[in-house]
């Protein structure tokens, strides 16, 4: 054999080892030949065009023989269609199962567009069988009396699965348990009633539908803890209180500061006036010499104006010395010159 032979020999066996490695990387024999033990008939040429539509074989086989093995009815271009569409293949024939084993309804339609709703439509058919409990915070309300009550209450909940699709979640139970528990206990006059019978909340909130609209059934509604917080009819008179008292301030404050404004404004007129009455002072020599020299006035009542004036001077002079009050009039009294 010639070297020429030999080299032609090496190419075809690379050639043909090549053409299986591609075979077997785009056709899932491997796959093919577990769907076939299990009993699914699958044609090669079909998982073939599952890669050319660019869908993961194993995704949609998988999950079909799981479904073949559990006696639930199934076909590639549904499980296709539902991977093409974005949802997850596995979880809805194991929710499938699931449903079949507990004898719950469910058809591959109505998991199929719970998947897509962003839902886990394996935990929705767990939950059917195994209600779910949902405990709230402490939720407070205020009873008629003043005092604030605090409660926390555990709800059990079972999935509805004809109303997971546009139904709402555990957030609108939980907030329209708390407005009942709210509720209640506001309309109780006194909050020695709830401590007494707190189930009455639970009846009270049970009664009132609050699972409408929502995904979930509503089985029991328990008062798992129930407190007593702060007396908020206390603090609310005592806010009060505070702010009449500083209302009460303000105004008497205002009033001080108008009663001074009237005292400067009468001392404003007292001062007007005593410069008044010293202007009117300075032009009484005025007028005395005016006097005398019309004639209305004679020499002889100059002087006995000048002996009165003197007279006045040496008394208050004597009175001064003395140390007696320079003030003639009484306290009470506008004209006493020490009521300023």
């Amino acid at each position: 054999m010639d070297d020429n032979t030999v080299i032609f020999t090496l190419i075809i066996i690379a050639a043909v080892i090549i053409l299986l490695a591609i075979l077997f990387t785009f056709v899932p024999v491997a796959l093919w030949i577990s769907a076939i033990a299990a009993g699914v008939k699958i044609g090669i040429f079909e998982l073939v065009g599952m890669r050319l539509r660019r869908v993961v074989p194993a995704r949609v086989v998988n999950p079909l023989i799981k479904a073949v093995k559990a006696g639930i009815d199934l076909d590639t271009s549904r499980l296709e269609g539902h991977y093409l569409a974005g949802g997850n293949v596995d979880r809805v024939v194991n929710a499938l199962i699931a449903a079949q084993r507990a004898n719950i309804e469910l058809t591959f339609e109505r998991a199929a567009a719970i998947d897509l709703a962003g839902r886990d439509v394996l935990e929705a058919v767990q939950m059917s069988v195994n209600p779910k409990v949902i405990e709230t915070p402490f939720i407070a309300g205020v009873a008629m009396d003043g005092i604030e009550v605090k409660a926390k209450a555990r709800i059990t909940v079972r999935a509805n699965i004809d109303r997971l699709v546009g139904g709402a979640g555990e957030d609108t139970v939980i907030a329209r348990v708390g407005e009942g528990i709210v509720s209640t206990i506001g309309s109780q006059k006194d909050h020695k009633k709830v401590l007494e019978n707190p189930d009455m909340i639970s009846q009270t909130v049970l009664s009132k539908g609050l699972d409408s609209g929502t995904a979930f059934e509503i089985l029991s509604i328990d008062i798992a803890d129930i407190d007593i917080g702060k007396n908020i009819g206390a603090e609310l008179q005592t806010d009060q209180a505070e702010a009449d008292k500083k209302i009460a301030q303000a105004k008497a404050e205002e009033r001080r500061a108008m009663a001074v404004a009237q005292e400067q404004e009468m001392k404003a007129r007292v001062e007007e006036m005593r410069a008044k009455v010293v202007e009117a002072e300075a032009e009484v020599p005025m007028a005395l010499s005016e006097a005398l020299r019309n004639g209305h006035m004679g020499v002889m009542d100059y002087m006995n104006y000048q002996n009165v004036m003197a007279d006045t001077d040496m008394r208050d002079s004597i009175s001064k010395a003395s140390g007696g009050d320079d003030n003639q009039y009484p306290d009470n009294d506008p004209r006493n010159r020490n009521n300023k």
